[in-house]
């Protein structure tokens, strides 16, 4: 297995892949850092052991998720499944952030994902965990979930559904008891999830295409009951839930988590943005 660091072509521009193609040549390489780009440095490495993951997540196959964006060849982040809780599976974790939401602060988060690659499991999430990779209750985390589960509820349709993982729970709305009319399946090559967490009792659930058109509100309404205030406690996750569930499937492109909750234009430019680097080109 090889290991390196990964520049760009540009600042702020794409990974420079060919650099990667030659380092891995003849070896495996898998993904051992996934850098925040932001001031906060919060940075992403395999989750450490706790909760279903025994001894810990595994690192994702750095050339698993290989497309075209905007004329380039990129890579993604491939999360794997398994049933074994010795073996694990990928995930990705940071306990101990900086600047992210804890409480019933507000907070938003996107990621773009390969919309074909899924399953029906818990979870594929991106977002806020808990911070001891356990189950600390329920609103202890709030992360954007991407596939077909329907163990706690259940949208329109077959799936899959843009879906929020809030804890003993993965909601198409804000019912459990009930299908989510509005939550309709996301039918794309690469899709746009985005999860809005203001403070109080509402939350909203957007999905778009990642290749054109806007976002589209998949549920504005409120929290399902025992779920406000938030609990949040402030750890990022990649690939698996709050307590380290790692039964999901996903293949994730970029993301970003806010502290705050952003406008509707504010989404409106993300999603154009993402448009506009032209995934699968």
């Amino acid at each position: 297995m090889a290991v390196g660091f990964l520049g760009r072509l540009t600042p702020g521009g794409y990974a420079s892949s060919a650099t990667q193609d030659a380092f891995c040549s003849g070896t495996s390489c898998t993904i051992s850092v996934i850098y925040d780009q932001s001031p906060n440095g919060n940075h992403l490495t395999k989750s450490p052991p706790g909760g279903w993951l025994n001894n810990g997540g595994l690192e994702a196959d750095a050339t698993a998720a290989k497309i075209r964006a905007g004329g380039h060849t990129v890579y993604g982040v491939y999360t794997t499944m398994n049933w074994d809780n010795d073996v694990g599976a990928v995930g990705y974790r940071n306990n101990r952030t900086k600047g992210v939401a804890i409480g019933d602060e507000p907070e938003s988060m996107y990621m773009v994902v390969d919309g074909k690659r899924y399953n029906e499991w818990c979870c594929f999430d991106y977002g806020n965990a808990e911070t001891n990779n356990l189950d600390n209750g329920n609103a202890t985390m709030e992360a954007v979930y991407f596939g077909s589960s329907t163990q706690w509820a259940k949208g329109n349709g077959a799936g899959p559904w843009v879906l929020a993982d809030l804890e003993n729970g993965v909601f198409h709305g804000g019912d459990p008891n009930a299908v989510t009319a509005s939550n309709t399946p996301v039918v794309a090559n690469y899709v746009t999830a985005m999860l809005k967490g203001p403070s109080g009792i509402r939350f909203a659930l957007k999905a778009g295409d990642a290749q054109s058109g806007a976002l589209v509100v998949k549920y504005d309404g409120p929290r399902p009951a025992g779920y406000s205030p938030q609990k949040k406690e402030g750890a990022i996750i990649l690939g698996t839930g709050g307590d380290n569930s790692h039964t999901g499937i996903g293949t994730f492109f970029e993301g970003c988590m806010t502290a705050g909750n952003p406008s509707d234009a504010i989404d409106n430019a993300v999603q154009a943005n993402i448009v506009a680097a032209k995934y699968g080109s």
